[in-house]
């Protein structure tokens, strides 16, 4: 998909002529990107280690930001790069979900506390966290982990929270970093069938970087980023 059919299409994530320069490179990490995942699209980024793979998600995302080019996101493809901080946490707790290679679960908070973090960003009604997070939790197989602690969760239970906290707040756009990378092959197998289960389910978009050609595999779509941009 282009990005000008993205752009007329309903596309969740259009970006164009994208740069990101390192600090200590010199050269850019990657200039010129320009790619598209449709509504409803789950697409594997792949790469070599160093080639701004886990940096472009975070630019998407706005945890970074990109040197020039834009990055639409949403049904109303606003571009994140034009954005102020304040804007950007905005758009992120609206119609982004973000899935963490390190879990990134907060240990002071029970299970059901830190799935019910993306709702209290995104201003839903207190009256409706309860509902909502056990939902999620009985959808990725934990329905008896509400209120346990982090602490006491195996790798595979707090991936799973990751991905039901992504979820909670029906983002149109799901970015994974890695999501199955602490995982032995048993744990990430599952994990990954459930990540694409539920993205599938709620019709979002979902961008994975991933180093696993098995994960690869199961999207809709492969791109390749190498140190000349995409392949």
């Amino acid at each position: 998909m282009s990005t000008a059919d993205a752009a007329s299409g309903g596309a969740m994530l259009v970006l164009a002529d994208l740069a990101k320069r390192h600090a200590l490179a010199s050269r850019p990490l990657f200039s010129g990107l320009a790619f598209a995942v449709a509504a409803g699209e789950i697409v594997a980024l792949v790469g070599e280690s160093g080639v701004g793979k886990s940096t472009l998600l975070n630019c998407i995302a706005g945890l970074e930001t990109a040197d020039s080019g834009s990055i639409c996101i949403g049904p109303q493809a606003i571009d994140i790069v034009r954005l102020d901080e304040s804007a950007r946490a905005a758009l992120r707790a609206r119609h982004i979900g973000f899935v963490f290679q390190a879990f990134h679960i907060l240990p002071t908070l029970t299970v059901a506390q830190n799935i019910a973090v993306p709702l209290l960003l995104c201003g839903a009604p207190a009256s409706t966290h309860g509902a909502r997070t056990q939902a999620l939790l009985e959808r990725v197989g934990m329905a008896g982990f509400a209120s346990r602690w982090p602490a006491s969760l195996s790798g595979g239970e707090l991936q799973r929270v990751a991905i039901a906290r992504a979820l909670v707040h029906q983002p149109a756009l799901i970015l994974a970093d890695e999501p199955t990378g602490n995982l032995d092959p048993r744990t990430a197998n599952e994990v990954l069938a459930l990540l694409l289960e539920r993205v599938r389910e709620q019709r979002a978009s979902a961008l994975l970087v991933t180093h696993s050609q098995q994960v690869a595999r199961c999207c809709d779509r492969i791109l390749t980023l190498t140190p000349d941009g995409l392949a």
